[in-house]
């Protein structure tokens, strides 16, 4: 059980660090995603802020992504260094059980 409180857990944003942007992108919105279709019908702040992060997300994924602007690459970091710890608890359960 202490090796299990000892393990240290990522957020998804710093474990994809050094691929590509895109595929950086794609793995934090389907988690976001994931977590929003988990949700309780309590949980109304954070499911405004899961959704106000993915309709961002969906306004920035525009155009060929894998190579993309110089702003659209800067925008899309910043998004998900903003986002990396939203609902980090629900995924965390879900990657850890």
């Amino acid at each position: 059980m202490s090796a299990i409180l000892n393990l240290k857990i990522e957020n998804s944003t710093d474990a994809t660090r050094g691929q590509p942007l895109a595929a950086r992108v794609f793995a934090r919105k389907d988690e976001l995603e994931e977590a929003l279709a988990d949700m309780g019908p309590h949980d109304v702040l954070l499911k405004q802020a899961i959704e106000t992060a993915l309709a961002t997300v969906y306004a920035l994924m525009t155009g060929d992504l894998a190579h993309p602007s110089e702003m659209v690459a800067r925008d899309l970091n910043r998004w998900l260094e903003r986002n990396k710890h939203l609902a980090q608890h629900i995924t965390r359960v879900r990657r850890y059980p």
